[in-house]
């Protein structure tokens, strides 16, 4: 469980709380989907069924153990909402925003993140408008990274094509709009979301990656069908910053060549190895995100099972290269866990759009031709 203080086994059971023990063990690979006991209530109450029945019978107690199969877990999740979003960006004559409007329908507090998004703080005319999707009628909770895991997504795509229409660098537009605050960005209601945006630290992150990349004159360099793409995203108190370089043949088969990615979490990083791999498994798990992670629903029933229905991301798949470097910066240390993941959607599609002039604008990937090579 990832969150044993509301492990609710008293009640199922029958007894008071004071004679439960829980005993936390490790466990790794929750991402979002351990917080939520559902199977607390079901192996309490079986334990109290079979307790029952042997004292009955004049016998003790046993132990009971309750393992769900992966049919049983995936087509009992709380699964990550939908959202849909419609933009609208007005630019100057000299191709400065100067207007941004997101309308976004979603399901929970996904919905109301875009409002403290970048580039609110940015744009002198800032406008999110959100409607709830109710009633949604599927059980909803968290994934890795969430509510930013979606939103990253189409925020920075819809900057790469504001960037487009103004004749400008992506890059280099993302800078110049963080380099001209408009007023400051609140904190997220929820604090664990982090303090409120610092737009110097997505700064040094986006022009370390620019560096790490050597943006400008790669991108100038590369051949037909291999583009580059960039995103940045403040996602639970971490800055990160991704440039990716991606090749696409004309069957839509896709490959990430090589990544470079900078990241701001403060004065220290406590287990450098570590977070290194949390960062390369964020965006190998980004991958999976985009390309094939995937739920239906027929007649009230997941259609999906097992991973031959849900694919995750192959070793063969995997970047040759994910280059990885953390800015030392003077602010109180932050967790990995779940920053290294959104922005690496957006890298990846703009690094599609610019080696084939195609937009990616609804994920997963898969279901409209895409695979990897």
């Amino acid at each position: 469980s990832q969150t044993p203080e509301l492990f609710n086994a008293a009640v199922p059971a029958g007894i008071q709380n004071s004679d439960v023990t829980f005993h936390l063990v490790r466990a790794g690979g929750g991402f979002g989907r351990r917080l939520y006991n559902e199977y607390d209530i079901e192996v309490s109450k079986i334990a109290r069924l079979v307790s029952d029945e042997r004292a009955k019978a004049g016998l003790p107690s046993v132990p009971v153990k309750l393992l769900w199969t992966r049919e049983d877990d995936m087509r009992h999740d709380d699964y990550r909402p939908a959202g849909f979003h419609h933009f609208k960006a007005g630019l100057d004559a000299s191709g400065k925003l100067i207007a941004f409007r997101d309308y976004v329908a979603s399901h929970g507090s996904t919905s109301v993140i875009p409002a403290n998004e970048f580039p609110r703080g940015h744009v002198a005319n800032f406008w999110v408008s959100e409607g709830q999707i109710t009633p949604y009628g599927i059980p909803t909770g968290a994934l890795r990274a969430p509510g930013t895991n979606g939103v990253s997504f189409v925020m920075q795509s819809f900057i790469d094509e504001i960037a487009l229409a103004a004749g400008s660098d992506p890059l280099q537009y993302r800078l110049d709009l963080l380099a001209n605050p408009t007023a400051p960005v609140p904190t997220f209601p929820q604090l664990s979301f982090g303090a409120p945006f610092n737009a110097q630290r997505a700064i040094g992150v986006l022009e370390t990656v620019r560096d790490m990349s050597d943006w400008k004159n790669r991108r100038d360099k590369l051949p037909k069908g291999t583009g580059l793409g960039v995103a940045f995203q403040f996602a639970h108190s971490g800055y990160v910053a991704y440039v990716a370089e991606v090749s696409v043949t004309a069957e839509k088969k896709l490959k990430v060549n090589k990544v470079w990615s900078a990241i701001d979490i403060g004065s220290q990083t406590v287990n450098p190895t570590h977070a290194t791999n949390l960062v390369q498994g964020g965006f190998i798990e980004a991958m999976s995100h985009m390309m094939a992670w995937e739920i239906t629903i027929d007649q009230g029933r997941v259609v999906q099972s097992n991973f031959n229905q849900y694919q995750p991301t192959r070793m063969r798949n995997a970047p040759a290269s994910i280059e990885v470097k953390f800015l030392k910066t003077d602010f109180t240390p932050t967790g990995l866990g779940e920053p290294s993941l959104p922005p690496a959607v957006p890298a990846i599609s703009n690094a599609i759009f610019a080696a084939t002039g195609i937009r990616i604008r609804s994920l997963p990937i898969g279901s409209q031709g895409y695979s990897w090579t």
